[in-house]
């Protein structure tokens, strides 16, 4: 499989992903520690890569998300962008709303199967 495709996988199978480095627990830069910080104020679970331990993924996610840095947060296949807009829609409570409805709309999806 090739890295474009490991990265289209990831971000169809999980409703709410976040590139970062490090991990959740131990978020290796302040920008991912502060996007980590907000998603998990929504109060739902959310699956994330550390980019560190995955260098391929590092190096192609940009191009694909025509997107620069990192972290970056995706939600149902749309990128929602990095720290600063999940940090504003954080404060505005609409990050709050778009995680919630994903979740649901996940957990729908799996009561489905």
């Amino acid at each position: 499989m090739s890295t474009v495709d490991t990265i289209k996988q990831q971000i169809e199978n999980n409703a709410i992903l976040l590139y970062m480095k490090g991990t959740p627990r131990f978020p290796q830069c302040g920008f991912s520690s502060r996007a980590v910080e907000a998603i998990t104020a929504c109060g739902e679970r959310f699956a994330f890569v550390n980019i560190l331990e995955a260098p391929e993924i590092r190096a192609e996610l940009p191009n694909y998300a025509n997107w620069p840095t990192f972290p970056q947060l995706w939600i149902n296949g749309e990128l929602v962008g990095g720290c600063d807009i999940i940090c504003e829609l954080a404060e505005s409570g609409e990050l709050k709303a778009m995680i919630q409805a994903a979740a649901r709309d996940a957990g729908a999806a799996e009561a489905e199967a």
